[in-house]
């Protein structure tokens, strides 16, 4: 990373007048300006900028007129510039994506004959790796790996940038033997593609990169038979979270690599080439057949059970289908002579004057603590007893509870609930365990573009509540963007901790899902103009959609997870109760 700073000039905060000069001005949100000649890369003015006041994360990219750029980007005029690090959303992507370069560069230097594979994230922080055309690697192999990394950043090798004509890009990957890269640039519509290069290997990633490998330090290798995690910091700090287990996690993980497996679609390029050869019904019929054979197996655990089980509580993330699983189980379950009754967690939340605030003051309706969990607790006890209960009906315009509907438990029924705590010990703590059967569902995994290049589950999710805020809350693009990181930070807080609480997971992710969401997200992203909140997110989003060819939601099925997005659910109306 440079250090030099002899071309700079710490430029006086006046006036200039508009005369052709030979250097440009870059001015800091804390009002800062800084000089050099025209051309000079944005990452020289940063460095400057940073031994002046350091900031508390390295900064890996930055905002030119509400633009991302690289650090790379030559500055050509007078422009204003917000530094992004490493606790920022695009910077911690941009910090990813150039780290899994690096280590697949350091395989393919130490091990060539091995195809590495990121296939999906770890909660704690982390990328989970396997690799193919040779054993999993083994602990001394991974420490020979990290040690080459390590060189490597040592080093500070520049990673260059070059634009190269498709038709070029799809020879060289040819020649390499990459068939799926090959595949997948087939359905590419812009004539270009831009690689990256350091040390000898050539490659693409989707999205931006560090200027130099001396930006990433903060990593390590960690062996998870069969495979290995490339481990590195979350937004939250620079430290390394501890690594913990998640083994039901990654059992879902594994199961959906059979299921592409079966369906013969690994990757968005033989999604792509699918649909074009006029296979997308079979597609999306043995992928719904999938879900409901998931569910299916599901209801029947909870029905082998139902001499203990008398409650299913169902937790899960923004956007992850919940509803539409709900009421899906609850047609299994009615199936196997059990009959649901539904409890709103949303009517236990305690009168207004005590809800629990955040720390900006505001009420925080999702702390554990808006609930009246005792009252809830009293009225499972209740009615599992075979009591009768009057539930609460919460008045969420006048902010305090009122009196719902009195219920009794059947010895042919159960209770069945959903909510973002339903995994949380606190929230039936009073309960016997026995008595509870836990499911946490959510889009869990996602095709990647190609074996390095990972489409986040996070962002399919924003893209199914984009869609539905839209169909159903009159909501712009920008409204849920604008809303999602609160949202995902609440996720973070209130749901991810608790996942392997759950007696069963269930993934609610289709692999058709991006090509459907696609004709649907587009024009609802297009309507984010440069410069306004959300266009740079928006922007990113479209990006990766153009990597899929579109397919209609007409053969959908009406009671599939996708249809609680995109409209059109036969599950609407049904009633649990």
């Amino acid at each position: 990373m440079p250090s030099s700073q002899d071309q700079f000039i710490r430029a006086p905060d006046v006036v200039r007048t508009a005369q052709p000069r030979a250097t440009a001005q870059v001015k800091f949100a804390d009002g800062r300006l800084y000089e050099a000649p025209l051309s000079t890369p944005l990452e020289h003015y940063i460095r400057a900028a940073e031994a002046d006041r350091p900031s508390r994360y390295p900064v890996v990219a930055a905002l030119i007129d509400d633009e991302l750029r690289e650090l790379t980007y030559r500055i050509e005029r007078d422009v204003e510039v917000t530094p992004l690090g490493m606790d920022d959303q695009d910077g911690s992507r941009i910090y990813r994506r150039s780290l899994t370069f690096l280590l697949v560069v350091a395989v393919q230097a130490l091990f060539p004959e091995a195809r590495l594979n990121v296939d999906h994230s770890v909660t704690f922080g982390g990328y989970y790796c396997q690799v193919e055309g040779r054993d999993p690697f083994t602990s001394a192999e991974l420490a020979q790996i990290e040690a080459r990394m390590r060189e490597i950043v040592a080093a500070d090798v520049a990673l260059n940038k070059q634009r190269v004509p498709l038709a070029e890009a799809i020879e060289i990957f040819r020649q390499r033997g990459d068939a799926e890269m090959v595949r997948l640039l087939r359905h590419r519509h812009k004539d270009f593609l831009v690689l990256y290069e350091l040390h000898g290997c050539s490659n693409y990633f989707h999205g931006y990169m560090v200027p130099s490998t001396g930006y990433l330090r903060y990593f390590e290798l960690i062996l998870y038979a069969p495979g290995f995690i490339l481990h590195f910091p979350t937004r939250a700090s620079l430290a390394l979270e501890p690594v913990v287990d998640y083994p039901k996690l990654i059992t879902v993980f594994r199961e959906y690599g059979h299921t592409l497996q079966l369906l013969g679609i690994k990757d968005v390029g033989a999604l792509d080439d699918a649909i074009q050869a006029g296979r997308t019904g079979e597609v999306i019929l043995v992928a719904e057949a999938l879900h409901e054979q998931r569910i299916a197996r599901i209801a029947t655990q909870i029905a082998e059970q139902r001499d203990q089980v008398r409650m299913v509580l169902i937790a899960g993330p923004s956007s992850s289908g919940k509803t539409t699983f709900s009421k899906r189980l609850a047609v299994q379950l009615l199936a196997n002579g059990i009959r649901p009754i539904a409890i709103e967690l949303d009517n236990y939340f305690v009168d207004r004057e005590q809800t629990p605030r955040d720390e900006q003051g505001n009420f925080n309706f999702e702390a554990l603590e808006a609930l009246d969990l005792k009252l809830f607790n009293q009225h499972i006890l209740q009615l599992m007893a075979g009591e009768e209960v009057t539930l609460p009906k919460f008045n969420f315009r006048a902010g305090r509870s009122e009196t719902g509907v009195t219920i009794q438990l059947k010895p042919d029924q159960l209770l069945i609930a959903e909510g973002i705590h339903g995994l949380n010990p606190k929230l039936v703590s009073d309960v016997p365990a026995e008595r509870i059967f836990r499911v946490y569902t959510s889009a869990l995994t996602q095709l990647n573009i190609d074996r390095h290049d990972r489409v986040p589950t996070t962002d399919t999710r924003l893209l199914r509540r984009i869609v539905r805020d839209a169909r159903t809350r009159g909501y712009s693009a920008a409204d849920t963007i604008g809303r999602w990181e609160s949202v995902h930070r609440g996720e973070r807080a209130h749901i991810f901790p608790y996942q392997e609480n759950a007696d069963v997971m269930f993934n609610s992710a289709l692999v058709y899902e991006l090509a459907a969401l696609k004709p649907l997200a587009e024009p609802l992203l297009l309507q984010i103009e440069p410069g306004t909140p959300g266009y740079i997110e928006a922007k990113r989003l479209l990006a990766f959609l153009q990597w899929f060819e579109p397919v209609p939601i007409d053969p959908i099925p009406d009671n599939s997870i996708l249809r609680e997005f995109v409209g059109g659910s036969n599950l609407e109306n049904f009633a649990t109760r």
